[in-house]
């Protein structure tokens, strides 16, 4: 499942086209991805160069309980540095954080966030947003 939602519409988003690095704090640890556009998407999960899809293709856990279709706010982060170089958050994305906790002006759905390479994104995690139990494959 992911992607895309036929029932929303999406908010104009440019892949990137140059390398640029993607860093994800969550709790103590911080995991740095150097995106590589050619790449992209890098998982089903989130549209294709979202901060989830890196997220996922990395194995690093962001949890996303729809999949990664905008359609509920799991995926919630903040963006504490590069939000720039990011899409603007469309209608559904900020009706969905409406329902977010702890919501910031840089947060964001990670499944809706695509930076576009032009500078280094730092994501945050939050910490309640980590689910600590997963089902075995």
């Amino acid at each position: 499942m992911g992607g895309s939602n036929p029932y929303i519409e999406s908010a104009p988003a440019h892949r990137p086209r140059q390398a640029y690095r993607l860093v994800f704090v969550h709790g103590e640890q911080e995991t740095v991805v150097e995106v590589d556009p050619a790449a992209l998407p890098y998982s089903h999960e989130g549209l294709p160069g979202s901060v989830l899809d890196v997220a996922a293709g990395h194995g690093i856990p962001l949890d996303h309980a729809c999949g990664g279709v905008c359609a509920c706010s799991t995926c919630h982060v903040y963006v504490e540095r590069g939000a720039e170089s990011c899409n603007d958050p469309g209608e559904a994305e900020e009706d969905m954080l409406d329902l977010a906790p702890a919501l910031r002006d840089s947060s964001r759905l990670g499944c809706q966030c695509i930076p576009d390479g032009r500078a280094e994104v730092r994501v945050v995690i939050p910490r309640w947003n980590r689910n600590a139990v997963k089902e075995e494959h």
